[in-house]
């Protein structure tokens, strides 16, 4: 069985900045893609930002040139880098992989979620 634990949110100003963190613990063989996702209030989870397994990365075009996604293989943790925040990004975000576990085959997991408010 494979974890995901977010860790960064927080309350920030807009324009300000927060770092998120995913880290994948358990039998891990190997990771294929991570995602973040964000769930504002009363809206359907989004997308937000994805890195391969080769270190493509895609962006929802909300977020692009302000975040950015990133890994440490050697960690099994990703990250997202959010930058010049607005109100709008407030909402849970969520960190969900992919991938191969030692001796249960296929996994695909998701964290518990982590709170971000960006105040105006």
């Amino acid at each position: 069985q494979v974890q995901l634990v977010e860790s960064g949110g927080g309350l920030v100003q807009a324009g300000g900045s927060l770092r998120l963190s995913c880290a994948a613990s358990g039998n891990i063989f190997s990771i294929n893609d991570m995602h973040w996702y964000r769930q504002a209030p009363g809206k359907q989870r989004e997308l937000v930002a994805t890195i391969t397994l080769g270190g493509s990365t895609n962006y929802a075009d909300s977020v692009k040139g302000r975040f950015t996604i990133s890994k440490d293989k050697a960690k099994n943790t990703a990250y997202l880098q959010m930058n010049n925040l607005k109100p709008e990004d407030t909402g849970v975000y969520y960190c969900n992989a992919d991938g191969a576990a030692r001796g249960t085959g296929w996994f695909d997991s998701w964290g518990q979620g982590t709170q971000v408010t960006v105040s105006s």
